[in-house]
């Protein structure tokens, strides 16, 4: 809680709004950052976008890139974050996609989490192996790192 109240503070103190679009999160960010009284100040909206067609359809994301990359992939997070930021009021768009578990793959294991954050002309895209902790705990990780990349960025 105390790490999402430094967000809300941060984006209040330079007038930035926030948007989320989160896959495997499912709204985790956003409800963080909601939770809060006064939140309405700077979150904008959020996006979850699970399935494949809801990321074209919501957030632009190119079918090529998801074919060629797959969903959990930086090139996907980056279309998600720049197709929040066109969709949206915002000047903050964080992405998250990954694969919570269980199970995952030899390519993409569990706890693969690909992370993009947007704020004016800068974009900082990564990707956090958590490892297998379980869904819950990888869900968990990855919220609370894209709310420290939000931070980050706004500091």
């Amino acid at each position: 809680m105390t790490l999402a109240i430094d967000v809300l503070e941060a984006a209040k103190s330079k007038n930035v709004m926030i948007v989320t679009a989160e896959s495997c999160t499912g709204g985790m960010v956003a409800a963080a950052l909601t939770d809060i009284a006064g939140s309405s100040q700077v979150v904008d909206r959020g996006f979850v976008t699970y399935s494949n067609a809801a990321k074209t359809d919501m957030l632009d994301v190119q079918s090529e890139t998801l074919e060629r990359y797959g969903a959990v992939s930086e090139p996907v997070a980056k279309e998600m974050a720049l197709g929040a930021l066109r969709h949206s009021a915002a000047r903050l768009a964080i992405s998250v996609t990954g694969i919570a578990g269980p199970g995952g793959s030899e390519h993409k294991p569990e706890g693969r989490v690909c992370f993009a954050c947007a704020i004016d002309k800068e974009l900082r895209v990564e990707t956090i192996e958590f490892g297998a902790l379980g869904r819950d705990q990888v869900r968990a990780a990855a919220r609370d790192h894209a709310l420290r990349m939000i931070l980050t960025a706004l500091r």
